[in-house]
């Protein structure tokens, strides 16, 4: 069984996103491009303008380095559409009380209350 186990493994491509934080702030961008609070053009040149940015100063190995560019700039949106510093962060430390109280295997979701439905 172990063995039919392995073979199946191997044959699966790999993950798009190494880390779960990236597959969400990436699933968040793309939400609230969806619910109009700014264009996907209008993210993409900002974004790219962040990673130019980042790439002075070191080689990007398009892992963590690309998603904290990501971060910085969806945080730079929400603030430049009237989101204040206090509610991201308000919105970042729930879901980190969110992250750090979810059973291990279980999706991490925030409260229908809270932080999220405020933003």
């Amino acid at each position: 069984m172990a063995k039919l186990f392995d073979a199946a493994m191997k044959d699966l491509p790999d993950p798009v996103f190494s880390e779960p934080w990236h597959a969400h702030i990436f699933a968040m961008t793309v939400h609230l491009s969806e619910a109009k609070l700014f264009t996907w053009p209008d993210w993409a040149d900002a974004f790219s303008q962040t990673l130019r940015r980042y790439g002075l100063t070191k080689t990007l190995d398009g892992g963590n380095d690309y998603y904290l560019a990501w971060l910085e700039t969806l945080e730079g949106f929400l603030k430049g559409h009237g989101v204040s510093p206090e509610k991201v962060e308000e919105v970042r430390q729930a879901w980190e009380t969110a992250y750090l109280t979810t059973p291990h295997g279980t999706p991490v979701r925030l409260p229908r209350s809270g932080p999220r439905a405020r933003l």
